[in-house]
């Protein structure tokens, strides 16, 4: 049995779903299809999301229509019968539009978990509809009632034991080869919908594979494989042929885009393969992760993260801050959700590196009661792995380093954005 994933661009048009048609036609496998919402479906609801907010009921209105003809139009290019596909999201929007009228606007992060994860919802009911227009029995699933997770909203946990029982019982290949399921979404135990963080559709295909025991989870990208660099920053950049699980676990902590950090854990932890297949190219190879590796990586990998910010706190007393002032200040950041990606402390302050999110102007306030608070905003994180002087030269030559931070194999610069 295998996993396979395919992310928004992969389904952002009609092209692209008869491309994962054709994929998915090649597999002789029992095979579970993790799909993400079409596009940039998920930026468009987060729109949506801010006006329903703002009790701005029809100008939320006006952009779920967008939503949904966006939606319209794949349907009716895809489809030889557009009623095939409309009548599959038809009643979703119905729902939509309904939660718009009559809903509450109170918790944010559990507003966001119920409108937002409709983009799942509405591309897999699409996908699989289609699949079946073209002769590819399939049996779409709600994940919003199989996975289940904490209450932490935008960024969920997976309860893998309850999960476990849930999703063998629905996806038992008991008269069923092909499962289509939503990444990026569940619901906690009172059946409320989660969301477990951009790009958490990796993290799905990932507990889908350790919970079936899947043989392997491959993720279909728009890029050959695991490169050592952003195309789209970087040139030149090189195809990596396989990482260890730590290699990966590495490179997603420093900011690379191609895997979710929380992905590996669960396929480590069955010793489950993932590969990183190119989407426009299924006959190549791409990427594999894995346990062991018959190479290390040899060459140096660059990753950059942009939109940051660097915040310093002193005691307001001039104490050594390590004394006591560091787990009060961590505890700000984790309540307030600040992901921290780079830490330097001296003996009587303390900077991190955390990104520019909606939460952080609040955590500056609350900071601000105990500390002498300062930040820069518009910071990028460069890190490179395996680094060495030609390297930081190229990379970092008339660039302005706010922070620096070197060990034997990586190096870690903050810069300041580029115009």
């Amino acid at each position: 049995m295998k996993v396979y994933k395919f992310g928004g661009a992969s389904v952002k048009s009609a092209e692209g779903i008869r491309n994962i048609l054709r994929i998915v036609s090649g597999v002789e496998d029992n095979l579970f299809v993790v799909v993400s919402a079409m596009g940039k479906t998920t930026n468009a609801m987060e729109v949506v999301l801010e006006h329903f907010m703002k009790t701005d009921k029809a100008e939320a209105l006006i952009k779920l229509q967008e939503v949904e003809l966006y939606h319209e139009d794949i349907i009716r290019e895809l489809f030889l019968k557009p009623e095939n596909g409309l009548n599959a999201v038809k009643p979703l929007f119905h729902e939509l539009t309904t939660y718009i009228n009559y809903g509450l606007a109170d918790d944010y992060d559990r507003c966001y978990d119920f409108l937002v994860s409709y983009g799942e919802v509405i591309s897999t009911s699409i996908v699989s509809a289609f699949l079946v227009e073209s002769n590819i029995e399939n049996r779409w699933l709600d994940m919003r009632k199989l996975l289940v997770t904490d209450s932490n909203f935008r960024e969920a946990n997976v309860r893998m034991d309850e999960s476990s029982f849930r999703l063998k019982a629905a996806a038992n290949f008991d008269g069923n080869r092909i499962y289509i399921g939503q990444g990026f979404i569940g619901s906690n135990i009172n059946g409320d919908p989660t969301t477990l963080g951009r790009e958490g559709s990796d993290y799905t295909a990932a507990v889908v594979g350790n919970l079936l025991d899947a043989d392997s989870v491959s993720i279909w990208k728009d890029v050959p494989g695991i490169l050592n660099a952003d195309p789209r920053i970087f040139e030149n950049t090189i195809l990596i042929p396989e990482l260890t699980y730590l290699d990966a676990v590495e490179l997603a902590f420093s900011g690379a885009q191609i895997i979710h950090p929380k992905t590996i854990k669960p396929l480590e932890n069955k010793g489950i393969p993932l590969y990183v297949r190119p989407f426009g190219s299924p006959s190549e190879a791409g990427s594999v992760i894995k346990a062991t590796t018959a190479n290390p990586i040899d060459i140096p990998v660059l990753i950059l993260r942009k939109n940051l910010v660097l915040i310093t706190i002193r005691p307001r007393d001039f104490s050594f801050v390590l004394e006591d002032s560091l787990s009060k200040a961590f505890a700000v950041f984790n309540k307030h959700r600040l992901k921290i990606s780079l830490i330097q402390s001296s003996a009587i302050s303390i900077s991190v590196c955390v990104d520019n999110s909606r939460y952080l102007k609040a955590a500056l306030d609350e900071l601000s009661s105990d500390f002498r608070v300062s930040y820069n905003t518009d910071l990028e994180l460069l890190t490179i792995r395996g680094t060495n002087d030609r390297i930081i030269s190229e990379t970092t030559s008339d660039r302005t380093i706010m922070l620096s931070q070197r060990t034997r194999r990586i190096a870690r610069f903050l810069l300041k954005m580029e115009n």
